[in-house]
Order: C-alpha cells, then structure tokens, then sequence
C-alpha cells in the first residue's frame, strides 16, 4: 500500500521548504498546499483545518497515513511510512 502524505506549508517558512525538501529526497510522494498562496477565504478554511489538526497555528503540519505531524520531523515521518520500516 502506498503512502499518503500530505503537507501544510507556507510558502516563507524554512521549516516548510526542509519538510518538502526531505519527502523529495527520500522519494517519498506527497502533495502540499501553501497556505499563504491561497484565496483569502480559501486560507482561512485550511487554516482553521490546520489548526483542528494540530492545536496550534504553526508550520508545517504533514499528514501521514492519517497521522498528524506538526513540525519538522524527520523521524516521527520516517516512523510513520510504511515503505520505511
């Protein structure tokens, strides 16, 4: 079964850019939406998604298989791939 990722960036955070970095370099598919990036209505509903998901405001948020990782963290991502492990 393959993975799902999904991340929750904004196009400015450091943190961001290393997460989709770090999922293109382990060859690991996942999708993102910058939420900054976004129609301002449009942003205010995945914000408030983002914030339900991880109980905070802060970025990124990857969704693995289901499970939520708020933060850059590569080895909670590593924990959470079923291709890895």
């Amino acid at each position: 079964m393959a993975d799902q990722v999904f991340l929750y960036a904004l196009s400015t955070c450091p943190w961001c850019r290393k997460a989709k970095q770090w999922f293109t370099d382990m060859n690991v598919p996942f999708e993102f939406v910058d939420v900054d990036k976004l129609k301002r209505r449009e942003q205010s509903e995945i914000a408030e998604k983002v914030f339900e998901l991880s109980g905070g405001r802060r970025y990124p948020v990857a969704v693995i298989n289901g499970e939520v990782v708020a933060g850059y963290n590569p080895e909670r991502y590593l924990q959470l791939l079923n291709s890895v492990g």
